[in-house]
């Protein structure tokens, strides 16, 4: 019995697997987002750090133009083979 429920939960598992569509382009994109979003957070934890009110709303702009940024050119990524338009198509 025990046996037969590892195996059904090594099958149930490899097809989850199987219908998982993370191409390279999706993790790339991905990974454009996460490192954008750490970029910004740190920007956001040194606007917090600064005792200048100009400087923090400047890094806080900042960050919230640096998650831009990167949601854009994951965008780009998921939507083309070759976001930077050079491509040999």
């Amino acid at each position: 019995m025990k046996l037969t429920t590892v195996f059904g939960v090594a099958i149930g598992l490899g097809a989850l697997a199987a219908c998982n569509n993370n191409t390279p382009q999706e993790q790339a994109a991905d990974n454009i987002e996460a490192n954008a979003e750490a970029t910004a957070d740190n920007l956001e934890e040194a606007a917090d750090n600064t005792g200048n009110e100009a400087t923090e709303d400047a890094l806080e702009n900042q960050a919230d133009a640096t998650r831009a940024a990167g949601e854009k050119a994951a965008d780009a990524t998921r939507s083309s083979a070759d976001a930077d338009g050079n491509s040999a198509n």
